[in-house]
């Protein structure tokens, strides 16, 4: 999977702030539909790993409001590793883990991050290749535990067309700056998760245009 940071499509939105923090006005703005998304459907206790978390803001949200679910957050690149720990750290919070190397297109990962209750991914299939999306889904299935669930979100296309002006010219830019990347359609992704072997619990409409795939292993 290609490191994103520096590019104009990651957490290049995101500012430093102090103690190697870094702050994501996106991450602030949908934490709380998240939550309220993960209360509904999510399990209530047990391990939950997050793909992908980014500066670390919707960790630690979500481990301080569900203190029954630990929280391992994941992380390609080393500097928002240190932002999610530092947001750790500030809060105090026991229930969420030091952040770890994932690069979650890799094969195989799901052999050292198995038997989890809940995986979590926002706002990442976009930035990468049909190959590792569809990789993605594999290895998040397979590193559930039975009745574990899925979270899937971020923008996507409907029935393969974009639901506003500025969705479309979003995605126009991420496949000119790459052919290989951009919006998938919400019928593909469906497909790819039964064929992962996952059952969809529900396809939830979110703020912003944007959709919330939850599945479960049965």
């Amino acid at each position: 999977m290609q490191n994103w940071t520096g590019s104009p499509f990651s957490e290049a939105f995101a500012r430093s702030i102090s103690d190697g923090r870094m702050h994501a006005p996106s991450a602030e703005r949908n934490a709380e539909p998240l939550l309220a998304l993960i209360r509904l459907y999510g399990p209530k206790k047990g391990p939950a790993l997050e793909i992908a978390s980014g500066t670390g803001q919707h960790a630690v949200k979500f481990a301080e409001a569900l203190p029954d679910l630990i929280w391992q957050p994941t992380e390609p690149d080393s500097k928002l590793r240190a932002s999610i720990d530092g947001w750790t750290l500030k809060t105090g919070l026991n229930n969420i883990r030091s952040a770890v190397f994932l690069d979650a297109s890799s094969p195989d990962w799901s052999e050292v991050h198995g038997g989890q209750s809940m995986i979590f991914l926002s706002n990442l299939l976009h930035l990468v290749s049909e190959k590792d999306a569809r990789n993605i889904i594999h290895e998040a299935a397979r590193a559930l535990a039975p009745s574990g669930r899925f979270f899937l979100y971020g923008p996507f296309l409907r029935d393969g067309v974009a639901t506003s002006e500025g969705d479309a010219a979003f995605n126009a830019g991420l496949r000119k700056f790459n052919a290989a990347i951009g919006y998938k359609d919400d019928f593909e992704i469906i497909g790819w998760l039964h064929a992962a072997g996952l059952e969809l619990v529900d396809l939830v409409e979110m703020p912003a245009n944007n959709l919330a795939f939850v599945s479960e292993k049965p």
